[in-house]
C-alpha cells in the first residue's frame, strides 16, 4: 500500500466525485442521486439532503479537478485554502468497524466541507511524499476524467474498465486495418 489506506479511499472518493461531471452528462442529477453516491463511498456524518447541499458538492468538483492540473506549489496552496475555509482540526477517530484514522472536521459539519477537507488531507499526504505524477488525467481520447495511479509500476492510464475497454479495442481495430 502506498498510502494509508484512509488516503487512499480519500484519492479514489475525490477522483470520483469529480468523474461524476462529465461531457455526457452529470451523475450528480438530482439529490437522490447525490445520496446514492455519498452511499456508495460509505460516507458518514450529516447530511442535510437538499438543493442547496447537491450545488455546494457540485461547487466543490472544479476545485478538485484543477488539483489534477497543478505542479506541487499549486496543490500546496489550493489544498491550504481548502483547509483554512473550513477551519480543518485533524483528529484521530474509529467508526463503523475501521481502524484509527484522520478527520479534520466534525461529524455535524456540512458535507462539502468534510468532503473537501476529507479531500486535502489526502492531497497533503500526496505531496509529502512526492507522488504528486499519481494524480492523472485519463489518456482515453474521448474522456476528461481523473484518477488516481496506485499500481506499482505507475501503468494506470484510464480512468474506468471502460476507458480501457474502448481504447483496447480502438487500438486492436487499428491494427487489424493497418494489417
Amino acid at each position: 500500500m502506498l498510502f494509508a489506506h484512509d488516503t487512499e479511499q480519500a484519492l479514489q472518493s475525490a477522483a470520483a466525485l469529480v468523474n461524476t461531471d462529465q461531457p455526457g452528462g452529470d451523475q450528480l442529477e438530482d439529490v437522490a442521486a447525490l445520496g446514492r453516491w455519498l452511499d456508495e463511498w460509505r460516507w458518514t456524518g450529516v447530511r442535510r439532503g437538499d438543493q442547496r447541499e447537491l450545488d455546494e458538492v457540485r461547487a466543490l468538483r472544479p476545485r478538485l479537478r484543477r488539483i489534477w492540473t497543478l505542479d506541487e506549489a499549486g496543490v500546496a496552496s489550493e489544498v491550504n485554502a481548502m483547509l483554512r475555509a473550513a477551519n480543518a482540526l485533524p483528529q484521530l477517530v474509529a467508526h463503523d468497524g475501521w481502524p484509527f484514522h484522520l478527520h479534520a472536521t466534525p461529524e455535524g459539519a456540512p458535507l462539502v466541507d468534510r468532503m473537501a477537507v476529507e479531500a486535502a488531507m489526502a492531497f497533503v499526504d500526496v505531496v509529502r511524499q512526492g507522488e504528486l505524477s499519481r494524480l492523472q488525467v485519463c489518456e482515453a481520447t474521448d474522456c476528461a476524467g481523473v484518477l488516481v495511479d496506485l499500481s506499482k509500476n505507475r501503468s494506470r492510464r484510464y480512468c474506468s474498465t471502460s476507458c480501457t475497454n474502448r481504447m483496447n479495442v480502438a487500438a486492436y481495430r487499428a491494427r487489424q486495418a493497418g494489417g
